[in-house]
């Protein structure tokens, strides 16, 4: 049985980082980086973006190039899937039954794409966006197709529309809720968004029940609604969310439910286990000390770093400001802090002008900003996320008034 002092599961941003931290935080011991795909770590977010569009090829988007792990002693353990974890015996079983042993085990699996349920849901030309290889299958039919219907109205799905129609498809965007980004954005931001897609030719519906799939021969041909509409489409792409990937730990014992649980360490309530990423539920300052998961780069990595940090006995607490950023058409969103939970909403500029921001309080406190090619207010306004001061609404509202000058209420 081959043994690492630190065995990393999961080589997506999480793990990839995980492993270069060690490496930069002078780590000698042996490292295993275990990934269920074949590919080397890879960016996630150009997929929906720049490598579907064509514009990046796939070893521009590498994390690192081959050689950088070789130099490091990283062993790349690609194309295995962990299967069973034996906390007592500290090894992991994957699918060919054979077992690693280690020292200290990050789990950094992030999560399987949720996908649809319905009738037809089986069908052929049925895709998620969250591997190289989900992109590469709809890039290669992509030339045979003409309608394509994207299910779920999130950042995945919009940003999914967007290079499509870029890319001369018919688009159909149908959101089950009553806006898009109802779950992440308050409604300034989803109905500027939904007016920037029609206005770009994409057909977005809301309130789009998906009652089933219908299938010719083994290929999907059209979408049906619950008001009985019939969607014609020659490809499905489904955005609507993931699954954490956390079944052999919490089958091991872990405490969790959606996702693993994780304390401030980023330790699981198993021995010498960390959980980081997308998969590991937090008490998350900036969500009230809610116990939450956060899907982005920025969470993948700060949470590497304190679990390195925890393992080199240079403990740190989490506490990192939560980011995110999303590109549509030639909207650069940045996004500070976590709207959950708002009393109040200011939008800051006229939307009209296609640069603007809005900003969401509670209790007149700045909870977070999502700003539209206005990165002087998202660089800005991570300030008052810190500070939880309150301060002049009238003055948040006033475009012209830069945010480092706004004064206490």
């Amino acid at each position: 049985m081959s043994s690492f002092d630190v065995l990393i599961v999961g080589a997506g941003h999480a793990g990839a980082q995980a492993a270069l931290l060690l490496r930069q935080m002078k780590f000698e011991g042996s490292i295993g980086l275990l990934g269920d795909e074949r590919e080397l770590p890879y960016e996630r977010p150009p997929l929906s973006k720049e490598y579907m569009a064509g514009e990046k090829p796939f070893e521009r988007i590498l994390i690192r190039p081959e050689h950088f792990w070789t130099e490091r002693n990283v062993d790349m353990l690609l194309g295995k899937r962990v299967t069973k974890v034996d906390p007592a015996g500290h090894k992991v079983t994957i699918a060919d039954d054979s077992e690693i042993g280690y020292g200290k085990l990050i789990w950094a699996t992030g999560g399987t794409p949720r996908m649809l349920s319905c009738p037809g849901s089986d069908a052929e030309r049925v895709f998620a966006v969250r591997r190289r290889d989900d992109v590469d299958a709809i890039m290669s039919i992509l030339p045979e197709v003409e309608h394509v219907a994207v299910i779920g109205g999130g950042y995945i799905g919009l940003e999914a529309a967007a290079v499509l129609t870029k890319l001369g498809k018919k688009v159909t965007v149908l959101e089950a809720l009553d806006r898009v980004l109802a779950r992440v954005a308050g409604e300034p931001l989803s109905r500027f968004y939904e007016a920037e897609h029609r206005a770009h030719g994409v057909d977005l519906r809301t309130g789009a029940m998906v009652e089933a799939l219908e299938k010719t021969g083994d290929r999907v041909s059209a979408v049906l609604l619950a008001d009985g509409e019939r969607i014609a489409t020659d490809m499905v792409i489904v955005g609507i969310g993931i699954i954490p990937e956390t079944g052999p730990l919490l089958a091991a014992g872990a405490s969790g439910g959606n996702g693993v649980d994780v304390d401030a360490f980023c330790r699981t309530s198993l021995p010498d286990i960390y959980a980081v990423g997308d998969c590991a539920a937090h008490s998350n300052a900036f969500a009230g000390g809610a116990q939450i998961r956060l899907e982005s780069v920025q969470n993948a990595n700060d949470q590497a770093k304190v679990a390195v940090s925890d393992i080199l006995g240079q403990s740190a607490e989490y506490h990192a400001v939560p980011w995110f950023w999303s590109n549509q058409y030639d909207l650069r969103l940045q996004t500070v802090g976590l709207s959950g939970g708002h009393d109040k909403v200011i939008v800051r500029g006229d939307p009209a002008t296609r640069s603007f921001s809005v900003i969401y309080l509670k209790g007149g406190k700045v909870l977070a900003l999502d700003c539209v090619n206005a990165t002087k207010d998202y660089v800005q306004g991570r300030a008052h996320v810190l500070s939880g001061a309150a301060l002049e609404q009238a003055q948040l509202a006033d475009a012209t008034i830069p945010l480092k000058e706004v004064g206490l209420a």
